[in-house]
């Protein structure tokens, strides 16, 4: 049997491996995005939310992005945005819409060594990010894993969060943002300044306008070192909970994927980092190549246990490297792997659970996932903090987060079999007392909805409220206005 030393053997730790491959998948599908009308667009990852647009505009300013506005309202048509397109819920397209492509708004604005803080473009993806910081000794605090061509602007939107083990919504950390709403003017927004457009615009969707910048609120770069060991899913909290006691600031368990196993959802690689004395980083470690990624994705689909155990060997052989704070969250990307493997992509859904039940919420999990036929490729358990700021919040507790990535195949019957899956994962988190994240996907039921999000009716009221032309919308938006369309036609007829 190959070993993953083979696979691996003369490789060496490189952030710069990450920042390639991002630049790699970040390359656009669709050239010369101002020169046709009518442009069919999709998402990058699951490949589900075709969507024809009226135009595609690539804004690269503070002007560009007024002159497309003006041209909306002149023409009548509604606006969406897009950064990195890796959005699955539909979020940042809209039919018959034009479409803001942000992705040449990658400038840094300012950088205040002494408040730590620094206010870029809202286009600037996370490898261009660490490049403008590297010299320096602050940088950001997190930001998602799994791809690293991805927006601020995005981050923003859904507030995202990493897998800190003790750190709140991305909301925590952005100290302000610059918003160009629906009637073409900048307007600066914080928890000082208009806060109440603040907590709608974080999380918001990109419902309420443009975002032009983001001021983010910067930490110390941190030497971490990596501790792996395997774990089992009875008794990760406990885990969890002594790493946080030694110090620890980031971690998560990557669990078993094979459904014939015993092992499915109950043992994984609990990986945890914690800052050491600040040191060069040695020039030899171990690392997966690119071909290694694509290697162990194809075995996900074909040979689940044996994708398990490789993982699993290759990262217990690195436990005791070390990292830096900001590089060890990039991650590699293997864009366009799904055409290697099969017709189909990956869709994701991410449940929350009270943290007493996530133990007996994994094996309930696992129950589900047997019954539907679901094809996880793979899954994570991370943790969040309580989310106190934004409105639309989604960590309404300090949870646990459960990460799951279903194959889909791309026909009727692959899609209604994970979105049946899905449906099922979510009526178990809400039967544990928890939640789940919108941004993945639309395929949560109105009494889903409710259930987790109760908020959710008054957020699309605020919406209309401060956008009463609906200048900002996407398929996302329609589809959560169709489900709540009687709460939402009597609101406007009482006004």
């Amino acid at each position: 049997m190959q070993t993953l030393e083979s696979l691996s053997e003369g490789i060496r730790e490189n952030p710069e491996v990450s920042q390639r491959s991002a630049r790699f998948s970040a390359e656009s599908p669709l050239p010369n995005l101002t020169s046709m009308n009518l442009r069919t667009v999709n998402d990058v990852h699951s490949r589900l939310n075709e969507t024809v647009v009226d135009d595609v505009i690539q804004v690269d300013s503070l002007a560009s992005i007024r002159a497309a506005l003006a041209r909306a309202r002149a023409e009548a048509k509604p606006v969406a945005v897009c950064g990195g397109r890796h959005a699955m819920g539909g979020q940042q397209f809209c039919s018959g819409g034009l479409l803001l492509d942000t992705r040449k708004l990658s400038r840094v604005l300012s950088l205040d060594g002494h408040r730590r803080t620094i206010e870029v473009e809202a286009g600037i993806q996370w490898p261009r990010l660490l490049k403008a910081l590297q010299s320096g000794s602050i940088t950001f605090a997190q930001k998602q894993t799994g791809a690293d061509d991805l927006s601020i602007g995005g981050a923003v939107s859904a507030n995202v969060h990493g897998r800190g083990l003790t750190m709140r919504p991305f909301v925590a950390d952005i100290e302000s943002l610059v918003l160009v709403g629906a009637d073409g003017e900048p307007v600066r927004y914080s928890r000082e300044e208009r806060p109440d457009l603040f907590r709608l615009v974080v999380g918001g969707y990109g419902l309420f306008g443009v975002v032009y910048s983001v001021t983010l609120r910067l930490v110390p770069r941190r030497t971490l070192e990596r501790v792996v060991e395997l774990q089992t899913a009875d008794r990760l909290m406990d885990a969890f909970d002594e790493r946080i006691d030694q110090g620890f600031l980031y971690g998560d368990f990557q669990f078993a994927i094979d459904p014939s196993s015993d092992d499915f959802l109950r043992r994984g690689i609990f990986s945890c980092y914690r800052p050491v004395r600040d040191r060069p980083l040695p020039v030899a470690q171990r690392a997966l190549s690119a071909d290694d990624w694509r290697r162990l994705l194809q075995l996900a689909h074909t040979d689940k246990s044996r994708a398990f155990d490789l993982y699993a060997q290759h990262y217990l052989a690195t436990t005791g490297q070390l990292y830096r704070s900001d590089a060890h969250q990039l991650a590699f990307y293997a864009s366009g792997y799904h055409d290697e493997v099969g017709p189909g992509s990956e869709m994701i859904t991410e449940i929350y659970v009270p943290r007493d039940r996530l133990a007996d919420f994994l094996h309930e999990a696992a129950d589900v996932l047997r019954q539907t036929g679901a094809d996880v490729v793979y899954g994570t358990v991370r943790l969040i903090e309580r989310d106190d700021e934004s409105f639309l919040a989604w960590a309404r507790d300090s949870w646990a987060c459960v990460i799951f990535n279903l194959h889909v195949a791309h026909l009727r019957d692959g899609v209604a079999r994970a979105s049946h899956a899905f449906r099922r994962l979510i009526d178990l988190g809400v039967a544990h007392g928890g939640s789940y994240y919108l941004t993945y996907h639309r395929w949560a039921t109105r009494a889903q909805v409710e259930a987790c999000h109760p908020g959710f009716v008054e957020f699309l009221r605020l919406k209309q409220h401060y956008d009463p032309e609906e200048l900002f919308q996407s398929e996302w938006y329609r589809h959560h206005c169709e489900l709540f369309r009687s709460e939402l036609e009597c609101v406007r007829e009482v006004a």
